[in-house]
């Protein structure tokens, strides 16, 4: 063979080389390009925020506190059954309160039906522009007895179920004082409501509030009463 040959027959070979490397090339899967480190979870909550996927709580009107929760039964003929008691003191922290009970076999059923107790028999207190109490008042439920004092610059001194009444009814520089040996958080936050109430602007509230007729006013009207009868 002479060189002319061999040269055509090399140049032929490196060309049927190349198109049939460019064909595998073409048959390979593409590799995915290797992407940075962007960390956990951090950053797709970020990316969630972003794009919309948290939807943001709407606050409740109104904040509650549970005071009291107990295990109560009750004897049928076949048994003891159970169920649960809730205590719950409800507000808006604006001058509205209440306290209200609740019960049945399942915890969150109870707390509900205590939430709607308290709403009920929700009492407005008429707060001064300092957000505190005009003058001072007591009130006894009973076993327990309070006295609610304003105390101007002193934040709240209070303890026990009180401190949580006048928290969720929003009043400030006040000072609560418990005057007798009852432990009992029912009957305190009854006994704070009770005295708030007579600051309260409920139409309700206003016979509850009047002071009764004094021993003296008492014996003219029977007398009165009386003479009446005996014409």
């Amino acid at each position: 063979m002479d060189q002319e040959e061999k040269k055509i027959i090399n140049e032929a070979d490196l060309a049927n080389g190349l198109q049939i490397g460019e064909g595998l090339k073409s048959a390979e899967t593409p590799k995915e390009e290797m992407k940075p480190f962007s960390g956990f979870g951090r950053e797709r909550a970020k990316n969630a925020r972003k794009t919309g996927g948290r939807v943001q709580r709407v606050k409740p009107e109104f904040d509650n506190k549970l005071i009291n929760i107990r295990r109560v039964a009750r004897v049928v003929s076949g048994g003891r059954r159970f169920s649960f008691s809730v205590a719950i003191i409800v507000g808006n922290r604006k001058g509205s309160v209440g306290v209200g009970i609740g019960k049945a076999g399942d915890t969150a059923l109870a707390i509900e039906k205590a939430t709607r107790n308290a709403k009920k028999n929700m009492i407005t207190v008429n707060l001064t522009k300092s957000m505190s109490i005009r003058h001072e008042v007591d009130a006894k439920y009973s076993s327990a007895r309070i006295i609610i004092r304003p105390a101007p610059g002193r934040g709240v001194i209070a303890g026990s179920a009180a401190r949580n009444v006048l928290d969720l009814a929003g009043i400030k520089d006040v000072s609560a004082k418990i005057l007798s040996v009852s432990k009992n958080s029912l009957n305190i936050a009854r006994a704070a409501v009770a005295a708030l109430r007579k600051v309260s602007g409920n139409k309700g509230d206003k016979d509850m509030n009047k002071t009764p007729l004094s021993n003296e006013g008492a014996k003219d009207g029977k007398e009165e009463s009386a003479a009446k009868k005996s014409e």
